[in-house]
């Protein structure tokens, strides 16, 4: 059996394509927005020092940030 056999007809396929591309495109769309979220959350961290003075978050907290 070919392939050509296998697959839909045209008008099927760019159909189905478009419907891949956008669900793709509010991946990515979702994806900067949960980025956004997460770099806004690492601004507002602070933790406090013994003596109650702030200081920046821990390296930790910001090293998979800087990776991306």
């Amino acid at each position: 059996m070919a392939m050509a056999d296998t697959l839909p007809d045209f008008e099927t396929s760019l159909t189905e394509l478009d419907a891949i591309v956008t669900r793709l495109e509010r991946g990515v769309e979702l994806s900067r927005a949960c980025h956004a979220r997460l770099e806004d959350a690492e601004r507002r961290i602070e933790v406090l020092t013994e003596r109650g003075d702030v200081r920046p978050a821990p390296a930790t907290l910001t090293t998979d940030a800087d990776a991306r």
